[in-house]
């Protein structure tokens, strides 16, 4: 093995360790320089959590002969101190040590999330439709959480626009949630990208989604929240997003709740009433990151 498949063998048997904190590892292995030294100083003390006292080689082949499995079945693995990670997540203290990816992950990815209520709205569907219908004609791509509604719209309204996408999912890579978007998520894998912070065959659960929010965060420039109640993983974006130092853009339709209102008046969010402050708030944020192409083109029909 060479000493690239040996860190990344070594990263996930860490992680496999029963109660395991992924941050506290990826901090552990920053400070050390490498997860084999992490390892091998972790197996075998009296504090170790490895109750069957495997060795450190035969945890790391163990791990390896996984990874392999993983590549086979056409997943990308990526370690955060791999030079394919992603490189927007790696300043966020979220970070997930691990992504497992379908598609084509780019290290440099200029992204808005646009992110909303799964019990959206005609208004807000349409809202949601639109901005990522606008956002792909300028190539930037479109990030979301695949889930109903709001997701949906913006996924495939990004995609009829022959623009990239990104779905960034709450349960491990090889499973479909809900269950009714696996065509979707088929497709946006063949010409985006799917990426995931869970092992390969995690279902969802009640924590796994907040912190896909923070991932999706971290991924993008700037999150729009276009539609969203007061216990709406997209109010918990907003937040992560303003603790990344991300812009926030708000419509008035998510003005309507006490939440947004709360965020309102803090530095970097945006409230924007119709297509002209959109689309302004939009070219003031990314006139500060690489682009093909301004945004002060765009067409005046997104949100009248």
């Amino acid at each position: 093995m060479d000493t690239a498949t040996i860190e990344r063998a070594s990263l996930v048997a860490l992680l496999r360790r029963p109660s395991a904190r992924w941050s506290e590892i990826a901090l552990d292995i920053q400070e050390n320089g490498s997860a084999k030294a992490v390892l091998d100083r972790t197996v075998g003390h009296s504090d170790t959590l490895f109750p069957d006292g495997n060795s450190t080689t035969e945890l790391i082949n163990a791990a390896a002969v996984e990874i392999t499995g993983w590549q086979a079945d056409g997943i990308g693995v990526h370690a955060f101190f791999d030079d394919t990670y992603p490189a927007q997540l790696l300043g966020i203290r979220e970070m997930p040590p691990l992504l497992f990816s379908r598609g084509d992950l780019r290290v440099h990815d200029q992204a808005v999330a646009v992110v909303g209520s799964r019990k959206a709205s005609e208004e807000g569907l349409r809202i949601a439709r639109a901005v990522a219908t606008t956002l792909a004609g300028r190539e930037v791509t479109v990030v979301s959480g695949l889930a109903a509604g709001i997701d949906t719209a913006a996924h495939s309204a990004a995609l009829e626009a022959g623009g990239r996408t990104v779905a960034v999912i709450g349960t491990g890579i090889r499973r479909y949630y809900p269950s009714v978007n696996q065509r979707l998520q088929d497709h946006i894998a063949e010409v985006g990208l799917v990426v995931s912070q869970f092992w390969p065959d995690a279902p969802p659960s009640r924590q796994s989604f907040p912190m896909r929010n923070a991932v999706m965060s971290g991924y993008a420039v700037a999150t729009v929240v276009v539609e969203a109640g007061e216990t709406s993983g997209a109010r918990i974006q907003a937040r992560l997003a303003l603790q990344h130092g991300r812009p926030v853009v708000l419509t008035s339709q998510v003005m309507q709740c006490d939440w947004a209102k709360t965020f309102a008046d803090n530095p970097g969010v945006y409230v924007v009433h119709g297509t002209a402050q959109l689309l302004e708030a939009l070219e003031d944020i990314l006139s500060y990151q690489p682009t093909s192409a301004g945004l002060e083109n765009f067409p005046d029909f997104a949100l009248r």
